[in-house]
């Protein structure tokens, strides 16, 4: 782990037809961040951030977000209802 930083994690709720374009997506930025489908059915997914990229995610969300429904849920891991 470098500089004591961790991967951040975000919660959001998509359409879960666009799942796969989202996963999509974050694979071709490599290492950037990793996208893992938590409740297909519901659309819930999580988004790893690897340290120090938070910033350039950000910009890619906010693109992301002009072209589909993209609910950021807030919660945490032990939130979570399952």
């Amino acid at each position: 782990m470098q500089g004591g930083k961790k991967t951040s994690r975000r919660y959001f709720r998509v359409d879960r037809r666009e799942i796969a374009f989202l996963r999509f997506v974050f694979e071709g930025y490599d290492g950037l961040a990793v996208l893992t489908t938590l409740d297909a059915a519901a659309g819930t997914v999580v988004l790893s951030i690897a340290p120090g990229c938070e910033d350039e995610v950000e910009k890619i969300l906010a693109d992301l977000k002009k072209e589909m429904l993209m609910e950021d849920t807030g919660f945490t891991a032990a939130e979570l209802p399952y």
